[in-house]
């Protein structure tokens, strides 16, 4: 939940910043970008941008508790991300 306040926070600073730095038309880019790149960084920590040989070299290498705290890593991202990608759709439609 905390990270989902967080995310929500930053996404409402972005869109105002974003605001203030150009117009209501283009208010959506900075949450928009901000969005992109905690997804991005969630799907990274998820692990699923490897390939299949990879990915079950790092399941079987990997113990339980790294996979758990890689797998916290992955929904703290997606929650941080996921408010921004909200905003900017919705300051997007609604210009």
């Amino acid at each position: 939940m905390k990270f989902l306040t967080i995310g929500i926070m930053i996404s409402v600073i972005s869109a105002i910043v974003s605001y203030f730095m150009w117009d209501a038309a283009h208010a959506y880019q900075l949450p928009g970008i901000a969005g992109v790149a905690f997804i991005i960084l969630s799907a990274i920590f998820s692990g699923n941008l490897v390939s299949g040989d990879r990915m079950r070299a790092n399941f079987a290498t990997e113990t339980e508790d790294t996979r758990r705290e890689r797998h916290e890593i992955m929904v703290h991202f997606a929650l941080l991300g996921l408010p921004n990608l909200v905003v900017a759709v919705f300051l997007y439609y609604l210009h």
